[in-house]
């Protein structure tokens, strides 16, 4: 954005939208360098907890659109396994947590990657791949083109007619059910009520050899630093 230059100029804006608006405020960013993360936090305990963000959405280097550069799309940014518990444990060290909601995206399309992405640390999580299947997209990589063949991404009245609201309305509604209907049946099954009680001792990560690691060992959780202390 040619207004934002600096994590103070992204911190204005966050703040002007959020005055104008009178809603909550944030940014949804691919975590690649993450050293920033460091001065972002700081940077909002200098200005003072209410400057920051009300949430961060953190995307995965293997999401993504149709429309993006194939660099970006192959090359570019973690992978959201690794960046979302980085990002929770961050906000953790510097008490900044209960402040700001995380959410996950980036390819979260079943219940087990939803489930698992709660497990890490994420309030709440975004599916925007999932409710594009649902609408019966096949990925022919043409979202930019305005040749989209099933009519999701196409202003072409002829293209246009191959989505018929009616029938792909009622596919999109059983998606997002049986979504929260499964990601429930995954949490019972690790002994919660509810899957905001999902945490990383609940999840195990089995690696090549068959063997697993618990998701609390592969990222710990990080304790707040002392001075951050409320």
């Amino acid at each position: 954005h040619p207004e934002i230059n600096t994590l103070g100029d992204l911190l204005d804006m966050i703040n002007r939208i959020r005055e104008v608006s009178g809603l909550p405020t944030g940014f949804k960013a691919v975590i690649g360098a993450y050293g920033w993360l460091d001065e972002f936090c700081r940077l909002i305990h200098e200005r003072g907890i209410e400057s920051a963000p009300d949430f961060i959405t953190i995307d995965s280097g293997d999401g993504g659109t149709g429309a993006a550069p194939m660099p970006l799309m192959d090359e570019m940014g973690l992978p959201i396994r690794e960046s979302l518990p980085m990002v929770v444990n961050k906000l953790n060290e510097y008490g900044l947590r209960s402040r700001i909601r995380v959410i996950a995206s980036g390819k979260r399309v079943t219940p087990s990657e939803v489930a698992w992405a709660l497990c890490a640390g994420a309030d709440a999580v975004n599916s925007a791949r999932g409710f594009m299947f649902a609408l019966g997209c096949i990925q022919a990589m043409r979202c930019n083109r305005n040749t989209c063949p099933t009519g999701v991404t196409t202003h072409d009245k002829d293209l246009q007619r191959a989505l018929v609201p009616e029938k792909k309305s009622v596919r999109v509604a059983n998606y997002a059910k049986n979504m929260v209907k499964e990601v429930s049946i995954i949490a019972h099954s690790c002994g919660v009520p509810e899957p905001r009680k999902l945490r990383r001792y609940h999840a195990r990560i089995v690696s090549a050899n068959g063997l697993s690691l618990g998701l609390n060992e592969l990222h710990p959780e990080v304790e707040t630093r002392p001075e951050y202390r409320a």
